[in-house]
């Protein structure tokens, strides 16, 4: 089992938007793209995430993690 580092949520109104972060440097996306849809999930490298996207899981990481956050994410 993967050892969880965090998770963020960047969710909007109803709509699910987090991301778990492990220490092994995978991240896993747990979503809903729309009121039908509930509690999709994706595996995500670093690239698939959008700049917008990491800019806002930055903002919303913990103080004390963001260093590890930012280097799971390729993050300038």
């Amino acid at each position: 089992m993967k050892n969880k580092i965090c998770e963020i949520s960047i969710s909007k109104d109803w709509l699910v938007d987090t991301y778990i972060f492990y220490e092994n440097q995978t991240i896993k996306r747990v979503f809903a793209d729309n009121s039908l849809n509930h509690k999709l999930t994706r595996w995500l490298e670093p690239k698939q995430i959008s700049k917008t996207i990491k800019d806002q899981l930055i903002r919303k990481c913990p103080e004390e993690l963001k260093e590890k956050i930012m280097l799971i994410l390729d993050y300038p």
